[in-house]
């Protein structure tokens, strides 16, 4: 029977349930496990799709086009877990089923209730991912303990282990253990209270995972357990990591948090294979290079929104042996003060994916000061389209040309509303989403990078290269490195004669990786090696 583990979160939000998860996740892998992960968050938003960044962070997009959250991006980037639709539950999502099936009179009309109709739907989509070749399910549960809107979540897992053994279930609970100066002493209380609101709902945590920015002692240790109904060795200490998240594994694999697990769950594996991770991490600690990269943005000053950039840039650096050190620059600050100003110094210049026009003409000009003073370059997703209109106004002397999403009426719309848009009136999952084919120009620099002339990447965009300018910008020197596999589309655009001048209209950071670092960010950073040791020079 397939196991499942359980981990809530408690105190305060932001702990870090979705980098833990994905830790255990790959510690159970590196002992031979076969896992599933997947994240039900509380919130009535069918998906992220139509959240603002500053509140939720970026969206990360699956394979099947699934808008999900951020924490699926921990998931992917630490294990081989494949994730979809499934993975990711909102209670949007679970209401919406309940009323449609009220609607088809599937419940033959009963009262539809909290419990046993909206527990009994959360259920179900957690045990669908039971199946022969899966070992565990990891199961995180967003949110606070003590959040009203967690209250149908955790009741539906408190039953799991009533149907399917409590042998076959574990949970583990996430907690702060603040240190107050002025007492100069952690306090162990909130997580005393947070257990006990677990404990009053019905659920007892096997393990606490303790988030601490000072070691416990053996005293604190001992008060956690006795208050808590833990043993000592359950509790687990997660101090704060100052210099990289992955290092988050193997602290949790040296308090022994793997073997707890398994003995538990009664699972046999093999022992931990982590020669990889270690590697990785003295990259990190022993980098060979170091340049500094600027990340123009719309919210720049929000590092979640572009999580899995800055990621991917740390993993071009691990594949590079290069320390990256970003910088986020408001693309408006380059409206008012110029980007001489701003970019100066700089080794390499990334603009990321957005919407809205606020700040696009600042990204224009920085992509602009990238391609005329050899910047490397690499533009995404809108940084792909805000590169073509530089190139259609300054190079191909379109003067006026623009995005039909910020200037309907432009003489020369080089962007503009995919076809398959027109007529689309809801906002949410109705972009062109998830994995896409794309075929490379031989000899381009992407497919140098990709060593392959075939590609699959995830997209999210309602607005293309308009096919109507290729041959024109193709004229003033623009490279069309990559399309979709009929032409139709236009995926990359490169200038063949700067060093390293690549936008993409999907979204590669979604498939970087510490252990795989994606093609066109490991080429980014070993163009500002070469840019900066060349400038040195």
């Amino acid at each position: 029977m397939t196991k499942h583990i359980f981990v809530t979160g408690g105190v305060v939000s932001s702990l870090g349930k979705g980098l833990t998860s994905a830790s255990i996740a790959m510690l159970l892998e590196a002992r031979g496990l076969r896992v599933k992960m997947q994240k039900l968050d509380p919130y009535i938003n069918v998906d992220p799709g139509t959240m603002s960044p500053y509140q939720h962070g970026e969206v990360y997009v699956l394979d099947d086009g699934s808008e999900t959250d951020l924490d699926l991006g921990h998931y992917e980037r630490f294990t081989t877990t494949h994730l979809t639709r499934q993975s990711n539950y909102t209670t949007g999502q679970i209401y919406q089923s309940v009323i449609n099936k009220e609607r088809r009179g599937e419940f033959l009309g009963k009262t539809v209730q909290v419990i046993p109709h909206i527990t009994n739907e959360i259920k179900e989509v957690v045990l669908q991912l039971d199946d022969a070749d899966t070992d565990v399910v990891i199961t995180e549960i967003g949110g606070t303990v003590g959040d009203i809107e967690s209250l149908p979540f955790l009741e539906a897992i408190r039953q799991i282990p009533l149907e399917r053994g409590r042998e076959n279930c574990m949970f583990i609970h996430l907690t702060l253990v603040p240190f107050l100066k002025a007492a100069g002493e952690l306090k162990t209380k909130p997580t005393q209270h947070s257990v006990g609101i677990l404990r009053q709902i019905g659920i007892q945590p096997d393990i606490l995972v303790c988030r601490t920015e000072r070691s416990l002692d053996i005293s604190d240790r001992e008060k956690i357990a006795l208050f808590c109904n833990v043993p000592l060795n359950s509790v687990i200490e997660e101090r704060d990591k100052d210099f990289s998240i992955y290092e988050v594994p193997l602290s949790l694999q040296a308090n022994k948090i793997d073997d707890l697990i398994l003995k538990q769950l009664d699972l046999p594996a093999a022992g931990a294979e982590l020669d990889g991770w270690h590697d990785i991490l003295h990259r990190l600690r022993n980098p060979e290079h170091e340049v500094s990269i600027a990340l123009v943005g719309k919210y720049a000053e929000h590092r979640d929104a572009y999580k899995s950039i800055y990621e991917a840039l740390d993993h071009g650096g691990i594949a590079n042996y290069t320390q990256v050190r970003v910088q986020p620059i408001k693309s408006e600050e380059i409206e008012r003060d110029g980007a001489e100003k701003a970019l100066a110094g700089f080794d390499a210049l990334i603009v990321p994916g957005g919407f809205g026009e606020r700040g696009v003409e600042g990204k224009v000009e920085a992509i602009r000061y990238a391609r005329e003073r050899n910047l490397p370059f690499l533009g995404i997703c809108l940084g792909m389209q805000c590169a073509v209109i530089d190139f259609a106004r300054n190079v191909a002397e379109l003067t006026e040309a623009h995005s039909t999403e910020f200037f309907r009426d432009t003489p020369h719309p080089v962007i503009c509303l995919m076809e398959e848009q027109e007529g689309v009136t809801e906002k949410g999952g109705t972009m062109r989403l998830g994995s896409q084919p794309a075929k490379l120009t031989a000899g381009s620099k992407s497919a140098l990078a990709y060593g392959t002339s075939e590609i699959s990447e995830r997209h999210r965009h309602r607005y293309e290269f308009n096919s109507g300018y290729k041959q024109q910008l193709e004229q003033a020197g623009l490279v069309i490195a990559g399309t979709s596999p009929d032409q139709s589309l236009v995926e990359i655009v490169e200038v063949a004669s700067h060093p390293w001048f690549v936008a993409v209209q999907f979204h590669p950071e979604f498939k970087s990786k510490p252990t795989a670092a994606h093609p066109l960010f490991a080429g980014l950073v070993a163009a500002a090696v070469a840019h900066h040791t060349g400038a040195k020079t």
